[in-house]
């Protein structure tokens, strides 16, 4: 999940929506923005836990105390939440895992020297207070818990309870890393969209790591997909690939329950079900602002959410150290109109494979297949990149060594 605001922004009143038609042209032109894809951005999530007992529950006073002026007013009401020295924020998010998001940059290499130096900054807050960054995108040790205590997520957790466990895991027990990249072009927006979900399994599967969630779950390749997948269906399900995405998905937005609305106290749960076309329609006392619709699209979780860029949400968080390739791979293969047609062709029998993914990773054979084409365009597609040859040579050597480590076998 992204860092949003808990409370209403300040200023004037954002104008009402005067139907469905007016919101949907709304959601289509906020969350589909094209133009030359230029920038990139990362956000990396982390269980955290006890250097002498991973299994030990978190406190909000003790990862408060770590933090320092950096926390969050989610975790501390009255902190100034200094950003770390690269200027990102540090958020915090339901359970006690810590996020940064690096602000875009339009150089990988500029990019993954502040992702690096953010992290060795966090690790600088943490090791003195006893605590570390999990390895995993689950919590293989603990039952999930929420540590944060505000309107938005007390929202969150009454809503998923009625569908079972999997909402409350997937806030409180799970961490991802998000790369964000550009939407392009207009001509070529759908061909990215749809390339960009295509990925998807493959990707998931190839560096998936959360085996187990509180010792549930263990025989799966990414227990995190499978939570993600299982928490609220209208919400977290994969987003429609055809002609016109962006309608498809301020459609899918608008026919979406409302699980928060803003007031103040701390009591944000709708008077009654509804949807936001509901909402519109006049299903409360007072008509829903941009503000409020700005809101509710950071309650949508599909694996690829639009912001007007592309946030692709379906990685694991990485083992220590092991960033690098998985960002380093999606810029590549989104970095040219050419590569993102190879991603296409390489994944056309893979697509759609998200539950196998998260199952069996790629011990699936079609997963497999793709995985190994996959890799071999992206390290093509390095030269691309800004990075050097160096870099690009160590990333390739990784990248290989993760497809035969979880393939069983080398480059074919």
């Amino acid at each position: 999940m992204t860092a949003v605001r808990n409370a209403p922004a300040p200023g004037p009143t954002p104008a009402v929506f005067r139907d469905r038609a007016e919101a949907e042209a709304y959601v289509a032109s906020v969350c589909f923005k094209h133009g030359p894809p230029r920038l990139l951005g990362v956000e990396l999530e982390w269980t955290v836990h006890h250097v002498e007992d991973p299994s030990r529950p978190l406190d909000a006073k003790t990862l408060a105390a770590a933090l320092g002026g950096h926390a969050p007013p989610t975790l501390v009401p009255d902190s100034p939440q200094r950003p770390l020295p690269s200027g990102t924020p540090l958020t915090v998010e339901p359970g006690g895992q810590v996020e940064i998001s690096t602000p875009p940059r339009d150089s990988l290499t500029d990019l993954l020297k502040t992702v690096a130096a953010d992290i060795d900054h966090l690790h600088s807050l943490l090791e003195p207070a006893g605590l570390r960054l999990g390895q995993h995108g689950a919590d293989p040790f603990r039952p999930p818990r929420r540590m944060l205590q505000v309107p938005r997520y007390a929202a969150m957790e009454h809503a998923f309870a009625p569908i079972g466990p999997e909402g409350i895991t997937m806030m409180c027990s799970t961490a991802g890393l998000q790369v964000c990249v550009d939407f392009g072009l207009a001509a070529d927006l759908p061909k990215r969209w749809a390339a960009v979900h295509a990925l998807g399994p493959v990707v998931t599967a190839l560096f998936a790591n959360s085996p187990g969630v509180n010792g549930r779950r263990t025989d799966w390749a990414s227990a995190r997909m499978r939570t993600l997948y299982a928490t609220d269906p209208v919400r977290t399900r994969p987003a429609a690939v055809c002609a016109n995405p962006a309608d498809a998905w301020a459609k899918r937005v608008l026919d979406t329950p409302v699980i928060a609305v803003r007031r103040p106290g701390p009591n944000w749960l709708p008077p009654h079900p509804l949807t936001f076309a509901d909402w519109i329609a006049g299903a409360l006392d007072r008509p829903p602002t941009a503000d409020d619709l700005d809101y509710h699209l950071t309650l949508q979780f599909p694996p690829v959410r639009p912001r007007g860029y592309l946030e692709i949400r379906y990685l694991d968080s990485p083992p220590d150290g092991q960033w690098l390739p998985p960002v380093v791979l999606m810029a590549a293969l989104f970095s040219t109109s050419k590569h993102v047609d190879g991603v296409l062709a390489a994944t056309e029998g893979a697509a759609n494979r998200w539950l196998a993914a998260a199952r069996y990773g790629l011990a699936d054979p079609v997963l497999a297949r793709a995985a190994r084409d996959v890799v071999e365009l992206g390290c093509a597609a390095l030269s691309d990149t800004d990075l050097s040859v160096g870099q690009t040579d160590a990333i390739a050597e990784e990248l290989h060594r993760t497809l035969a480590e979880k393939t069983g076998g080398g480059r074919s």
